[in-house]
């Protein structure tokens, strides 16, 4: 379950490429063509949302873990930290011309945010009230922290609801 986890969180931090990239090319559905496109911009948009929803009802299934009251020797918060990466996508969609560039750039940038398995990062947590962390514990390893809460002082707070999604990233649900 981890693994597929995985590979769906990866597919969700990168799918934002082609959202961009089908709204710059006022792709339609086929469905909906008596409509206006903006209704077809709508549902790219709803796409990744709603994947979003399904990966938190997902990650229910990942296996438990906690950080223990005074286990967090520092906090530092990444929000802010993956806006160029995201600008770079934005940037690299509006610079692709057709759906074969748009696969190939798709597959190496997923394939890269699945293999580097550190951090997956998906801007659309963001709009659900959740917040990103690295914290340093007490052992000096620095974990990727999704949470809801606003994390402000080291060892203070207990993490008893925590899912794993690898050795280096947790989300507290």
């Amino acid at each position: 379950m981890k693994y597929l986890y995985q590979l769906f969180l990866a597919f969700n931090s990168t799918w934002l490429i082609a959202v961009v990239f089908l709204v710059k090319e006022k792709y339609v559905f086929s469905f909906i063509e008596k409509f206006s496109m903006y209704y077809s911009w709508v549902i790219f948009i709803l796409i990744p949302i709603i994947l979003t929803v399904l990966s938190f009802l997902i990650a229910m299934k990942l296996p438990k873990d906690n950080l223990q009251r005074n286990s967090v020797m520092e906090i530092e918060l990444a929000n802010n930290n993956f806006l160029p990466t995201y600008l770079g996508y934005f940037f690299v969609s509006l610079g692709v011309s057709d759906i074969p560039t748009l696969i190939v750039v798709f597959l190496i940038i997923y394939i890269f945010t699945f293999l580097s398995q550190t951090l997956y990062f998906n801007p659309i947590f963001l709009l659900f009230g959740y917040h990103f962390y690295f914290v340093k514990t007490s052992a000096s390893i620095k974990i990727f922290l999704i949470t809801k809460r606003k994390l402000k002082t080291p060892g203070n707070d207990n993490f008893n609801n925590l899912r794993r999604i690898n050795d280096y990233t947790f989300i507290e649900l």
